[in-house]
């Protein structure tokens, strides 16, 4: 197995990529759809939210991996500012994107689930408001990112920024605990879950698989960055 600095050599992790980008895609779309129709058809409704519950295995891998993306986009960050890999950097911001993405599809399966179990659209919830604190967050990387880019920059301006993001992640995590919101408290804990295991495979099916799909983007993105790279170095090259 390549070591992380073996992988920072862009040769070696395109030999890595390549042919791991169909298989996280293609098993992460297969758990995505058994996920699904577990959930749709082998699982309760539940007494108090009634059918508008399933909505929470498309909303909760959402959540999962808007807040996961922005961790990988602060590890991406602090590895280039430490070892000044530039891979990483491409690893950052072929993060942002769907990470954004995936904040979105959060906030808006949660405002189509709030509708008939809150009455409501939208709450200034803590856990909602912080949630869309990190969307705006997420642009402000990518418009970020671009004008350095633009400028010629080095790339340590977005990095320190995708480190002083990841304030918002405990702020997320703990809002249900800290504050009296709509949202109920913790339902995995060290302890154990406290969601009905009839709910919970279906639900850990679609979690894994768009994971890996979140994968999959994530390392296309960075293969197109790499081979956008390629075509610059030679352009220059032929006009030089």
């Amino acid at each position: 197995m390549p070591s992380i600095h073996a992988l920072a050599n862009p040769a070696r992790f395109l030999k890595v990529a390549r042919p791991l980008t169909p298989w996280l895609f293609w098993v992460g779309v297969a758990l995505i759809a058994i996920g699904a129709w577990a959930g749709l058809t082998r699982t309760p409704a539940d007494y108090l939210q009634g059918e508008s519950v399933r909505i929470l295995y498309i909303h909760v891998p959402t959540a999962w991996l808007g807040m996961g993306g922005w961790s990988g986009l602060a590890i991406a960050s602090v590895t280039y500012l430490v070892w000044r890999h530039p891979l990483a950097h491409i690893a950052a911001r072929a993060i942002a994107v769907p990470g954004a993405l995936f904040a979105f599809l959060c906030l808006s399966t949660g405002a189509i689930w709030g509708r008939p179990t809150w009455g409501t659209w939208w709450q200034w919830d803590g856990r909602l408001t912080s949630m869309l604190l990190l969307f705006f967050v997420y642009l402000a990387y990518l418009a970020l990112a671009r004008a350095d880019a633009e400028r010629g920059g080095d790339g340590r301006i977005p990095a320190l920024f995708g480190i002083g993001g990841t304030v918002l992640l405990p702020i997320i995590r703990y809002s249900v605990v800290w504050w009296n919101t709509l949202h109920q408290g913790p339902s995995i804990t060290v302890s154990g879950s406290a969601i009905d295991g009839a709910i919970l495979w279906p639900l850990a099916f679609t979690l894994s698989g768009f994971t890996l799909f979140f994968a999959a983007v994530v390392l296309m993105r960075m293969r197109a960055a790499l081979a956008h790279a390629q075509v610059e170095a030679r352009l220059r090259r032929l006009v030089a």
